[in-house]
């Protein structure tokens, strides 16, 4: 089978929750069949860490799909053509954009619908983009893989779309995220807190993920104690991060908030361990990848109780209502007070942790390939389900 991948999210240095997911899957997916064929479709130059295997053909489709119009002229121009040219019998897309305008059968990585629930975080075009064009994607899709039982009732929900044509596949954890030495800790902290403990957060600077109110909820906390505890946000810029600033610049203790911007993920994983606390409370996911990562790394959690999150976290959370900063930091004195509810939360996040792999993420993802395969048994009939 060949098999066409659009893989433009894979970016040298540049990964981010979906990028992780694309590269985590396409390798074992690639290496433990390698009597298929994989068209990897970039749109710009690419490294070959991203070659996984030999039986992938890498083809770089300009332009660089930067904006909602390059997007539309990639997915509905260039896409078809590169389909019909390799003779592709599948394309699959980690990402979620389809074309509307080839008859290939089209699987979809839908990983959530924040832009259908909060399209105000989003430009207005962009915005507008995914609104028009994914649920157009999500009926042409012959199946959808997505990343939580939250993601697929809304999907099933919001586009009237048969449950039994979605697969949930769960993310995975890196694993480099292990619980990291005592003495590790003690240089992490010296190099980005001069020592002291902290809080943190992960991902990016987006309105979703409720840095406003993260900020808050540390500086009562800070007012709240006498601890020199500081708050370290690990991401970078994504857009409209003015109300950060505004946010920031009214703080009390903003000297002890230190955004590092985006940091590698060996040096992350240093981050994490060396954490006393994840605080991690947007307003949606789809997921939530650090929260699993903390726990992997032995590190206790705050997270939101809305969206996907409590699927994920499970007991192994302390939850707060992301609306609330004074939640949040009711729940941070908790944490920073309390060393038998961070020593039990370590424990249960080291068991719910076991739920998720990107082995088994490999795994659902090749099932939905195979449902869709013209030559598996299990192939549905074209249109099925949409």
């Amino acid at each position: 089978m060949n098999i066409a991948v659009n893989t433009r999210l894979l970016l040298k240095g540049k990964l981010e929750g979906i990028g992780f997911f694309t590269k985590e899957t396409l390798a074992r997916i690639t290496r433990a069949h390698p009597g298929h064929q994989f068209i990897f479709i970039f749109d710009r130059p690419y490294s070959d860490e991203f070659i996984f295997s030999d039986n992938i053909t890498p083809v770089i489709v300009s332009p660089p799909t930067r904006h909602p119009f390059l997007w539309i002229i990639w997915f509905e121009l260039r896409i078809p053509a590169i389909l019909k040219k390799y003779k592709a019998d599948l394309f699959f897309s980690p990402d979620g954009y389809l074309s509307l305008n080839t008859k290939v059968p089209q699987i979809a990585a839908i990983h959530d619908l924040n832009f259908v629930h909060r399209p105000n975080d989003l430009p207005w075009l962009k915005a507008k983009y995914y609104n028009f064009f994914f649920p157009r994607f999500a009926r042409r899709a012959r199946r959808i893989v997505t990343v939580s039982n939250y993601s697929k009732d809304d999907i099933v929900h919001s586009y009237k779309i048969n449950p039994d044509k979605i697969d949930v596949a769960y993310n995975g954890i890196n694993s480099l995220y292990v619980p990291v030495s005592e003495d590790e800790k003690l240089v992490v902290r010296q190099k980005y807190t001069d020592g002291c403990e902290y809080f943190l957060f992960i991902g990016s600077l987006h309105p979703r993920k409720n840095i406003c109110g993260l900020l808050r909820a540390y500086d009562a906390f800070r007012n709240a104690t006498k601890t020199n505890m500081k708050l370290v946000i690990a991401g970078g810029e994504l857009f409209k991060t003015g109300n950060i600033e505004k946010t920031f610049r009214r703080m009390r203790h903003k000297s002890d908030v230190i955004f590092t911007g985006r940091i590698s993920s060996e040096e992350l994983h240093l981050v994490l361990g060396a954490a006393l606390c994840l605080t991690f409370v947007p307003f949606f996911e789809g997921f939530g990848i650090p929260v699993v990562e903390a726990m992997s790394a032995g590190v206790p959690v705050i997270s939101s109780n809305t969206t996907s999150l409590p699927e994920v976290g499970g007991n192994a959370v302390v939850y707060v209502d992301p609306s609330f900063p004074e939640e949040i930091k009711d729940a941070m004195m908790r944490i920073a007070q309390d060393k038998n509810l961070r020593d039990e939360l370590i424990e249960k996040g080291f068991r719910q942790k076991e739920k998720f792999s990107w082995d088994k993420t490999a795994e659902v993802v090749w099932a939905a390939i195979q449902k869709e395969s013209p030559i598996s048994p299990e192939a549905s009939p074209k249109g099925k389900g949409d």
